[in-house]
């Protein structure tokens, strides 16, 4: 891996003067990170597919509170990473292995990997991991250390400060989210998904015995049992021979179809069975779809995405800078913006309000309605025409009292 190997191999196997971390219910904490696979699912795929695409489009960012006010930072190391998190992944990649493992694990992790020049840490990049087990220690001053054994046996132990974790319902555990061991807990899902396993099966073997007796061969005398077993062999024949679906029958014979109505689940009942998985991850059925409204997006946005997104800026602004640099105002922040305004309509709505205010420039319009940007734009404030009438018209208005003083 280039970077992250050099870095993780000055902390690999550091076990010196470490102990297991104190631990609140008296439990060794060592999690193992298996459990069932919900994600065979195909509805479980298509609710975290909805949430995991729509987290995509933050865009993240390193802003410098100053008076309140948030200035971006555009330039330095950390500029470079967050644009690019390491030489395999772009910010949107990030941010889907990191949610995938957050949904299917209830743990998610990421590495920080940094240098030092006199005294100076200097981030170097940003790589989600999978382990299997994860461990926590502690030294003797108190210091927390976060030990990771993968698939292959390999093993590293790094500083917990180093390490950004993202915990989903995270109250069992005092150190992982999921249940009490650390491991991921879906219980009341697994149940509703093996119901839906078995209405899916259900229906299939309906589907299959629909097919199983098509018609009953009536004969009209009475056949010994040779003579029953050779025109079964014949009608069979000429069911194989038959090209047009059309059989012959001599006149002793009668061919009496059945009518197969298969009784499939209703309608209702896989409505039901999908939403209840659906609201286990807060995903409705018309963001499933693409079928939803302004209000139902919105809706969504508040309750499932916002709370992902406020995780995402702390525990990103809590791990990637020192005490120091926080109390300085530095903020890692993951900015909505393409996410919320999604139609033409709302994009508009934006722009008028933007505009009203000499809030953006000429250029960020045109980008947003997908135009290139003019060179001769730049820096251009973009003001709206009602703004202007109303400045011009105050200029007037100052210039003839002015006149008539």
């Amino acid at each position: 891996m280039g970077i992250l190997t050099d870095f993780i191999n000055k902390f690999r196997n550091q076990k010196d003067k470490k102990i297991y971390a104190d631990i609140l219910n008296n439990r060794t904490p060592i999690f193992s990170m298996y459990g069932q696979d919900i994600f065979t699912s195909d509805v479980v795929r298509q609710a975290i597919d909805c949430i995991v695409c729509e987290l995509k489009k933050l865009n993240i960012k390193h802003v410098l509170l100053e008076n309140s006010e948030p200035v971006p930072v555009n330039k330095g190391p950390l500029a470079a990473v967050l644009r690019e998190p390491n030489d395999r992944m772009t910010q949107s990649d990030l941010i889907e292995r990191m949610m995938r493992g957050y949904f299917i694990k209830q743990n998610s992790f990421v590495i920080k990997t940094w240098v030092q020049k006199g005294g100076v840490k200097t981030i170097t990049g940003l790589w989600p991991i999978q382990p299997s087990t994860v461990d926590f220690l502690q030294d003797p001053t108190g210091e927390l250390f976060v030990k990771f054994v993968f698939p292959n046996a390999y093993e590293v132990t790094l500083p917990y400060e180093d390490v950004i974790h993202l915990k989903k319902d995270y109250y069992r555990n005092e150190f992982m989210g999921g249940d009490e061991n650390g491991r991921a807990s879906y219980k009341e899902l697994i149940k509703t998904l093996e119901l839906n396993d078995k209405v899916l099966q259900g229906v299939s073997n309906a589907l299959d015995s629909s097919y199983a007796i098509n018609g009953v061969m009536k004969y009209n005398t009475v056949l010994d049992k040779g003579k029953m077993e050779k025109n079964i062999a014949e009608f069979e024949e000429k069911l194989r021979n038959n090209e047009s679906g059309i059989i012959g029958l001599d006149l002793q014979g009668e061919f009496i179809p059945l009518q197969n109505k298969i009784k499939l689940v209703d309608e209702a009942t896989l409505k039901f069975i999908d939403e209840k998985i659906l609201r286990h991850f807060g995903v409705p059925l018309p963001i499933l779809t693409g079928d939803y409204n302004k209000e139902q997006y919105e809706a969504f946005y508040q309750k499932t995405l916002e709370p992902l997104i406020t995780s995402l800026n702390q525990e990103f602004t809590k791990k990637v800078f020192s005490k120091r640099e926080k109390d300085l105002g530095n903020q890692i922040k993951f900015y909505p913006h393409e996410l919320i305004f999604m139609t033409t309509t709302q994009k508009i709505d934006l722009f008028n309000m933007l505009t009203d205010t000499s809030s953006c420039y000429k250029n960020e319009v045109r980008v947003a309605f997908g135009l290139e940007p003019l060179e001769e734009l730049k820096n251009q404030i973009a003001t709206s025409s009602n703004k202007q009438n109303a400045e011009n018209n105050t200029e007037n208005n100052n210039g003839g009292t002015s006149q008539n003083g």
